[in-house]
This record gives C-alpha cells, sequence and structure tokens, in this order.
C-alpha cells in the first residue's frame, strides 16, 4: 500500500471546478464536504494532517489519498502563499465578478426568495424579472432534484432557455452555500473555468456558509 506525504508548505485552495462541484449540488459526500470546509475559510488554510482530518472524519492516510485524488481530479490546487477572501461588500463587488462569468457580460446573483443580490449588464427591470423567475426555477429544482441527479443520473447542474440550435441563450445554476440557496443566472455563454467563479463562491461561502436559513 503507498504511504503519502504531505507539502506542510503549501497552502490549500479550490479550483473553479471545485468550487462549482462544492456548491451545485445538495448531496452529502465527502469531498464535497471538505470543500465545503475549505471555502468557508477566510484564508487559504495551510496544509496539514490535522486539518484533513478534522474535515473529513478519515484517518490519516485515506484523508491523504482522498486528497490526492481531488487534486488529480482537478478539484484543488496547492498554493505557495495564503490567498484572503475579499472584505468588500458584496454591492462593491459583484458588478465586476458577475460579469466576469458571462461571454456577454450579463449575470444576475439572485437568493430563493427571488430578490436580486447583485448583477451585471441587464437594465434593472430584468434584473428583478430574473430574479422571481430563477426563485420559481430553484423550487422546481429542489422538488424535482431525485428525478434529475438520482433515477436519470442527470449530469447537469443547470437550467437554460436554448434556442433552435440547443445553445443555452440564458441559464440558470443552482448555488448551494450552507443552508442558503442562490440562483446565479447568466446572459450567453458561461465562463465559470476561471478565479472570479471561485471568488464568487468564496465570498458567499465565508459570509453565508454557516448561516442558517430563516423560517
Amino acid at each position: 500500500m503507498s504511504t503519502y506525504v504531505l507539502n506542510r508548505e503549501l497552502y490549500l485552495h479550490p479550483t473553479p471546478g471545485g468550487a462549482y462541484y462544492a456548491v451545485s449540488r445538495t448531496q452529502d459526500e465527502t469531498p464535497r464536504r471538505m470543500l465545503q470546509a475549505l471555502l468557508r475559510e477566510p484564508e487559504s488554510p495551510r496544509l496539514s494532517t490535522e486539518l484533513l482530518g478534522r474535515w473529513t472524519g478519515m484517518a490519516e492516510q485515506d484523508a491523504m489519498r482522498l486528497l490526492m485524488h481531488m487534486q488529480a481530479g482537478g478539484l484543488i490546487e496547492g498554493l505557495d502563499a495564503p490567498l484572503q477572501a475579499p472584505s468588500d461588500s458584496l454591492e462593491t463587488m459583484l458588478p465586476e465578478l458577475l460579469a466576469q462569468l458571462s461571454d456577454t457580460g450579463k449575470a444576475v446573483l439572485a437568493e430563493a426568495r427571488g430578490l436580486h443580490i447583485g448583477s451585471a449588464g441587464f437594465n434593472h427591470e430584468s434584473t428583478e424579472e430574473f430574479a422571481a423567475l430563477a426563485a420559481d426555477l430553484m423550487a422546481v429544482h429542489e422538488r424535482h432534484e431525485r428525478l434529475l441527479h438520482r433515477n436519470a443520473r442527470a449530469r447537469g447542474d443547470g437550467w437554460g432557455l436554448v434556442n433552435a440550435s440547443g445553445y443555452a441563450e440564458i441559464g440558470f445554476w443552482p448555488l448551494h452555500v450552507g443552508s442558503q440557496r442562490f440562483l446565479l443566472v447568466i446572459g450567453g455563454q458561461p465562463q465559470f473555468n476561471q478565479a472570479a467563479y471561485t471568488t464568487l463562491v468564496w465570498t458567499l461561502a465565508v459570509r453565508y456558509g454557516g448561516v442558517s436559513a430563516g423560517p
């Protein structure tokens, strides 16, 4: 059996793919729990066996084996220096972040009650209407999640308004952050494989990851 040794000089950080995996579904899986714990940290933590054990509940070698598989799968990376989660207000930072997530620069971040938290590219009326539509879609998605992800084994997590060629002109992606639910509305093609997506998810997780939903 292989023995794994940690490089304790590295700091853990989720990749865009890891951030997406962490919040796209609610299924309780050890890699997802580990990523969610990592995303709640306001600063990239130094890698240690103690940290992995606390996050995974696994024995040392099992936890390090999981870490290796997650790194090989492109879910996490090791940094030479720690990063810090943004401390600016959401109102200040969201327009710039959201604009980077769409090839048209149009996006809305909404929460479960149909209120928009931030937007880029859309006018105010469209932003409010998309936020309301997002709340309706979120309810449909959660009501049929068992069918989509277990019975049908669907690999996708978003909903889309598609044209005749099958390309989504407007897409809707759920973000499950702790007990909070958000929906990301994207005009055009999503651009999730970049640091801006990780930063968005990280910011939400730090602020809402440990907050219980209201009645």
